[in-house]
């Protein structure tokens, strides 16, 4: 059992100064630090979030434990699913392939490939998901790259059948979100309004991010089946919330809250609570802005330091897998603000980080990233691990 303390993010530079313009570059793989203005820097709050009643905040300082590699020999890890009967689904990016862990053992099941999957670039097999209903459908949701978009299909999953034959064919439930070899975005999940949440990265064509039209740099909301779903901020529309750039952490807080991690370019690496109808800024600003038509990072971090994938909730924080940071970022929450700076922990112990979701209570299941073309893979392969986090 390796326990490793928090190392408390400190910028290098002295500035924690709003930046509103863009570089070059856009790696999926750039890093940060970050929450409060300057240090993992903090937007400024508005006077309702301030007066709001406080809520219980954890406590400054965390720890992370890993308490076990669950398996070995992972390829381009990218979706992680926990499933309720026991064990985890995992996706591979580029073989396109779902596979099934026993977390107590690390035996890997293959259930089969998903047909249709185009891997090249950052794009492949990417987020999937649960059906809210899956204890009666049986459903896994998929978000992929295919020859000419990305796209969301749902297939069957019969543990009963063959290995290599347990999914179904897939059914489309929305296409047409623009692909590239870059920014594809592709986390999914479900929401506790059972709505299903994608974030579409803007496949290096900024201009869409704030076209209200356009389905690149945004996050969807749509129903099951692939419709806008009721409420949305647009009539007839599955756009969400706009003006992103590549969106790949999806997380709720325990007060039903949607928080987004998100690429930046060469300046910062931004986490995010998401409100409908919200501009985010991209293109036009790259982390905290003084402009009031866009919607403030709540952290944002220098693109060295995180490149965020995904993120989960436990114990009061957000907890932020690191790409070219190879760390794991916490985000203590006091309500829609950080309550202290954020800390990282594992930082180059285990390369780079894609996915953490939530394993209940205190528990994360966090998946490596070395395969994916950035990293430095030993013997090509990739890890999922148990931790136990404060």
């Amino acid at each position: 059992m390796v326990q490793v303390r928090a190392v408390t993010a400190v910028l290098a530079t002295a500035a924690f100064l709003v930046t509103t313009g863009c570089s070059s570059g856009g790696q999926e793989g750039s890093d940060g630090s970050g929450a409060l203005p300057g240090i993992g820097s903090t937007a400024p709050q508005s006077p309702s979030s301030q007066s709001a009643a406080p809520e219980k905040t954890p406590p400054a300082k965390g720890s992370v434990t890993v308490l076990r590699t669950v398996t070995e020999g992972l390829d381009t890890p990218w979706g992680l699913a926990p499933l309720p009967e026991g064990g985890l689904l995992v996706s591979s990016r580029d073989k396109g392939t779902i596979t099934r862990i026993d977390e107590k053992t690390g035996k890997k099941t293959l259930l089969g490939d998903v047909p249709g999957v185009a891997p090249a670039g950052e794009g492949g097999l990417l987020g999937i998901a649960l059906s809210p209903d899956y204890a009666s459908d049986h459903m896994i949701y998929a978000y992929l790259t295919t020859a000419s978009d990305n796209r969301i299909v749902r297939m069957l999953y019969d543990e009963r059948k063959p290995s290599d034959e347990q999914l179904g064919a897939p059914d489309t439930i929305f296409k047409g979100i623009p692909k590239g070899m870059i920014h594809n975005g592709g986390r999914i999940a479900f929401g506790p309004d059972k709505m299903l949440y994608a974030g579409a990265g803007e496949t290096g064509d900024r201009g869409q991010a704030q076209d209200k039209k356009a389905l690149g740099g945004k996050i969807l909301r749509m129903t099951p089946d692939g419709e806008p779903a009721p409420g949305n901020p647009l009539p007839d529309s599955v756009v969400y919330s706009y003006g992103h750039r590549n969106v790949q952490g999806l997380a709720w807080d325990d007060k039903q809250r949607l928080w987004a991690s998100e690429f930046g370019q060469d300046t910062w690496d931004e986490l995010n609570q998401i409100k409908p109808g919200d501009n985010y800024g991209w293109p036009v600003v790259e982390g905290i802005s003084h402009d009031a038509k866009f919607h403030n990072p709540v952290a944002q971090w220098p693109t060295d330091d995180a490149s965020p994938s995904g993120i989960a909730y436990a114990d009061g924080s957000i907890w932020m897998a690191g790409l070219k940071g190879e760390r794991l970022w916490r985000i203590p929450l006091n309500g829609t603000k950080t309550s202290a700076a954020p800390e990282a922990f594992l930082k180059g112990k285990y390369g780079r980080l894609r996915t953490v979701v939530s394993a209940g209570g205190d528990r994360l299941w966090l998946t490596t990233s070395e395969t994916d073309g950035r990293g430095s893979p030993v013997k090509g392969d990739d890890r999922l691990l148990e931790v136990e986090v404060k």
